[in-house]
């Protein structure tokens, strides 16, 4: 389940996500997308991990069908959590094209959000 959750910078979407990720979920990020970044800003994701079965973030990105414009505007992605498998994940992260990726642990908030807002 995806739950926006109050972002400490105004370019970036804050989640909190645990379970698995769901078509209701992809619609949610979408809407909240369009009606507080719009189409030509860049923002970042800053994402607190849970307990997560099967898709990860960036798997429900990818499954949302973001078209080219959308990835344009992704700069940076923090993942925080715990579950060393994502830390893995979120490495992938850095190979597309303009977004930086980084993974934090979950005592690392702090740090996650200052490097976020660089």
């Amino acid at each position: 389940m995806l739950t926006i959750i109050p972002s400490r910078d105004e370019s970036t979407i804050a989640v909190e996500f645990s379970g698995t990720a769901t078509r209701e979920d992809a619609e949610k990020l979408e809407q909240f997308v369009k009606s507080t970044i719009g189409d030509n800003r860049e923002f970042n994701i800053f994402a607190k991990m849970h307990e997560v079965d099967g898709t990860t973030l960036m798997g429900l990105a990818y499954g949302m069908k973001f078209d080219a414009k959308r990835w344009s505007q992704f700069r940076k992605f923090a993942v925080v959590t715990d579950l060393k498998w994502l830390e893995a994940v979120t490495e992938l992260g850095k190979f597309l094209p303009g977004l930086e990726a980084r993974h934090f642990s979950g005592g690392e908030e702090e740090a996650a959000w200052a490097w976020i807002k660089q």
